[in-house]
Parts: structure tokens; C-alpha cells; sequence
């Protein structure tokens, strides 16, 4: 089936709910698609809030220390935050440390190891995303997906993709009930000393977070994939596949 989907380069947008797997989905779709490649857009952005965090940065001063939006595009200049490919993914460097396994496992650790202080540090997070005037960070990224898309079939995970590409082929917005995406979090801490309801309530927060910061927006060609019933990423790739066939 796989071979007979893709005729012309197409641009997969993959969106979706905290813990809801799509960097899993992605990868499965990776195998499943020929000529594809996948830009990881959620780590580059969080590559810059990595560097900003690893170089010392006050969280608290850049949430409350100025009205004048922070420049993304700018500060990933300014931190020498760069995105190359490689094996089919795109990775993410920071002053030429390849860091794109350590993203999202750090940052979750540094949420984790301040959980008292969850409210204060994810707020910083989140006026980053919110706030941050993203100008000329969209223009970069929808040039990268203008380029790419020249040579290859593009699946894209990230937030805010319609905006930063509205011409997606496909958008998609994967979503799963809290108990299961609790679940499949916990697979991830299993040397961590959280508790189930710890984390529930940390993924709720973070859920929050991003509604206000408006990322869990639909529009009117986002297709919701429920993928709660779902027993591997395969059979949630598949379902995305089945709509994309159709």
C-alpha cells in the first residue's frame, strides 16, 4: 500500500497532545513512506530553550524582565543552534554539539528535578512559545520545508505547523485519552523517582500550557487520529496512513 500512496512530494504535518507519541508515529511513518525524511521542528525549537537553559539564562528574568518580544530567530543565530540531516531525521546542533537524543530526555529531566517549581519554570517555557515573536523563525522554517520538499516526501512534527505551512498536504493532530498517555510516559521514567500521579498532573500542566499558547489549535484540514486504542506506534501510524490513502 505504501508505495501506491505517494505519487508527487508531499508535506506531512504531524501535531498532537503531550505524551500522545508522535515522534514514535513519525518514525514508523518514516519506514512506511519511500523517499522521506522527517524534520523534528518540536527540537529545534527546543534546542533553543535548551541552550538557553544550559548557558545559564534567568527563566524567571525572561519571563518577567521585559515587555519586547524575544526574537527565536535571533537567539538561534545568537546560540548557534543549527538542523542538519541525517539518517532520514533531522538533527539538532548546538555550537556544533550534536544534541538531538539528549533534547527532549534533558528537558524533561530538568522539569522533572523541579517539579516544586513546575509552575515558575514551564511559564518561562511557555512565554518563550507564546510570546516570542516566531517572524522570521517561520520564514526559516518554511523555507527548510520549501527546500526539502523539493527532494523528498517531508513528514514534519512540530506546533504551530499550519502557520508556519498552510500548505501542507496533510495535517494531523494526534490526540489519546490522559490515563494512556500517562502510561506511556511512565515507560520513560522508569529509573525516576516520580509517582504516576506526579506525572499526570505534570502532563496536564504541560497540556494547559500549550492551549494557551494556542498550539492545539485545529483548522479546517486537521484530520484527528484518537490513538488510545492503539497498542504500538505502528498500528497509530497505520490509522494516519489509511486517511492519507483515502
Amino acid at each position: 500500500m505504501e508505495n501506491n500512496i505517494i505519487e508527487n512530494n508531499i508535506t506531512i504535518g504531524i501535531e498532537g497532545l503531550v505524551g500522545a507519541g508522535k515522534t514514535s508515529i513519525c518514525r514508523e511513518l518514516l519506514d512506511k513512506i519511500p523517499n522521506s525524511i522527517i524534520l523534528h521542528g518540536g527540537n529545534l525549537y527546543r534546542g533553543i530553550v535548551f541552550a538557553l537553559m544550559s548557558s545559564g539564562a534567568d527563566m524567571n528574568k525572561i519571563m518577567h524582565g521585559t515587555d519586547k518580544p524575544i526574537d527565536i530567530k535571533q537567539m538561534m543565530d545568537i546560540l548557534k543552534v543549527e538542523l542538519k540531516i541525517e539518517n532520514r531525521e533531522s538533527v539538532v546542533y548546538v555550537d556544533g554539539k550534536e544534541i538531538n537524543e539528549e533534547i527532549s530526555k534533558k528537558m524533561e529531566e530538568y522539569k522533572l528535578s523541579h517539579l516544586k517549581e513546575l509552575d515558575t519554570t514551564s511559564m518561562a517555557v511557555s512565554k518563550i512559545a507564546k510570546d516570542a515573536d516566531n517572524t522570521k523563525f517561520y520564514i526559516f522554517g518554511r523555507k527548510l520545508i520549501d527546500a526539502y520538499k523539493k527532494q523528498y516526501n517531508l513528514i514534519i512534527s512540530g506546533r504551530d505547523l499550519m502557520k508556519i505551512y498552510p500548505e501542507l498536504d496533510y495535517h494531523f493532530f494526534v490526540t489519546a485519552d490522559i490515563d494512556t498517555r500517562v502510561d506511556r510516559k511512565m515507560h520513560q521514567y522508569e529509573n525516576e523517582t516520580i509517582t504516576r500521579e506526579e506525572l499526570k498532573k505534570h502532563i496536564e500542566e504541560r497540556d494547559m500550557l500549550q492551549e494557551q499558547a494556542g498550539f492545539y489549535k485545529r483548522y479546517s484540514k486537521t484530520i484527528d487520529v484518537d490513538v488510545t486504542e492503539c497498542k504500538n506506534a505502528e498500528e497509530s501510524a497505520m490509522k494516519i496512513l489509511e486517511k492519507i490513502a483515502q
